[in-house]
């Protein structure tokens, strides 16, 4: 577990954004596959991916699972290939892992399954079904179970209902509003209050709390608030990205978010430094945030 009370000894560096640098090198990259294209048409492009952010010091890399759902690439072709593709995101991860050494971890990146940022389209049991094809082909390959991007309560605990007895450490990620650096309140994307949702969470079964996929400026509320809230030995993380500001009606299979022009390396290493003041333990980046980021993150372990 990690302490909160020794940052500098404790701190790990995630990976970041793997979808927007798939892109960046040229690896198969379209709406509305995102990601999953890469997997489907040129899984080289997911290893040099990975090695990229391994290369760049991130200690743990998340699979490219993210848009391995029907919401990205049609029922159809999940229900055909969705298991083979989920486990290969795993086997490329881990050959990366095996690689570069044991201490390296794996994250198994569970997506909001059915859309992100849709809370309201949210059903429970037809997230389950979908959760369960995640948990029995990736974590045969996975170390930590990384739920990223939770927009809501009912989505949190549908997570906590199919991996809470996984056998792995389990990390809740949220997505907050943008516009919570203005009104000093976190919410999530669905909007309930961050409060309200991290007093819903049994952390018997979780390990760690993060942020992601939301503004930078948002964070550091979230990470004051969660470090009054959860109990002594959990971990706070954080992953912002690099997108403008998005409200919780972004489709995200219409085109792409555009990019903050204010957000350098050197940039985002403030940000983080301010974080983990606050108490973050994990950080890294999400949608926009490359190796080149994450590469001077090693700052905060000194």
């Amino acid at each position: 577990m990690i302490n909160r009370d020794n940052g500098d000894f404790y701190m790990k560096i995630l990976d970041g954004g793997i979808g927007r640098y798939l892109k960046e090198i040229g690896a198969p990259f379209q709406q509305p596959e995102w990601s999953a294209l890469a997997l489907m048409e040129d899984p080289s492009a997911v290893t040099v991916a990975h090695q990229a952010f391994v290369n760049a010091g991130s200690q743990v890399i998340t699979t490219n699972s993210y848009s391995v759902v029907p919401f990205h690439i049609g029922e159809d072709r999940f229900f055909e290939r969705g298991a083979e593709l989920i486990r290969l995101s795993g086997q490329l991860a881990q050959q990366v892992k095996q690689a570069s050494g044991s201490t390296v971890l794996v994250a198994a990146g569970i997506p909001p399954v059915l859309g992100s940022y849709k809370p309201d389209d949210f059903i429970h049991d037809d997230a389950v079904a979908i959760l369960e094809i995640f948990k029995q082909n990736l974590l045969p390959y996975s170390d930590i179970v990384l739920a990223e991007t939770q927009s809501s309560i009912a989505e949190v605990a549908a997570i906590q209902s199919v991996f809470g007895d996984c056998g792995q450490p389990l990390w809740i990620s949220m997505t907050l509003e943008d516009l919570g650096a203005s009104c000093k309140r976190s919410t999530l994307r669905s909007g309930e209050s961050l409060e309200e949702a991290l007093n819903a969470i049994d952390f018997q079964g979780v390990d760690a709390i993060l942020f992601n996929c939301s503004q930078p400026e948002v964070m550091a509320e979230a990470i004051t608030l969660a470090a009054e809230i959860l109990p002594s030995g959990k971990d706070i993380g954080v992953y912002a990205n690099g997108f403008r500001p998005v409200t919780n009606t972004i489709d995200a299979n219409d085109g792409y978010s555009s990019m903050r022009e204010d957000l350098t390396p050197q940039d985002y290493l403030v940000f983080a430094q301010q974080w983990k003041q606050l108490g973050a333990t994990m950080i890294g980046g999400c949608c926009g945030i490359g190796p080149d980021h994450i590469s001077l993150l090693k700052h905060l372990k000194g």
